[in-house]
């Protein structure tokens, strides 16, 4: 038992051990694990591309990445590195994440790597999450001002 894990405040739990089991019998050898005490969420089942781009937009730097590119597109990570503080290598993480994503989409010219805004992601988030719980809204609205203006 690694008594270091469960010092630490992560619970120990029960996993039987592999092997036969004898038939009627209520006691079987178990060994304890510590239970994952990870603070990451661990997901089963295939990331969807609405994981990638809510992943990518969920950090402050990506955003302000998004928002220079909206200002000007074709920029070089040198352009973009510029405007953040941090190393270059952060700062090509963080683009990593966001083409992943497909919110940013590159182009090689010459030796440089232009990187360009793709909205279309973005506007698929939009229509998907946010248009279906708004359109009620939007609808008793345009009644509302109908039946107020006598239009009928």
């Amino acid at each position: 038992m690694d008594r270091g894990v469960e010092s630490m405040g992560c619970p120990l739990i029960a996993v039987p051990e592999s092997g036969p089991v004898p038939v009627g019998s209520r006691l079987m050898t178990v060994r304890l694990t510590p239970f994952t005490c990870d603070l990451l969420v661990t997901y089963f089942g295939a990331v969807t591309d609405d994981d990638r781009v809510f992943k990518a937009l969920a950090d402050p730097t990506r955003r302000f990445l998004l928002d220079l590119l909206f200002v000007r597109d074709g920029r070089t990570l040198t352009e973009l590195e510029s405007e953040l503080e941090m190393t270059r290598y952060g700062a090509m993480k963080h683009l990593k994440v966001l083409e992943e994503a497909g919110l940013v989409v590159t182009r090689k010219s010459g030796r440089e790597k232009l990187h360009f805004l793709n909205p279309v992601p973005i506007r698929l988030i939009h229509d998907r999450w946010i248009d279906k719980y708004t359109e009620r809204q939007v609808t008793a609205l345009a009644e509302l001002k109908n039946e107020l203006e006598g239009n009928t």
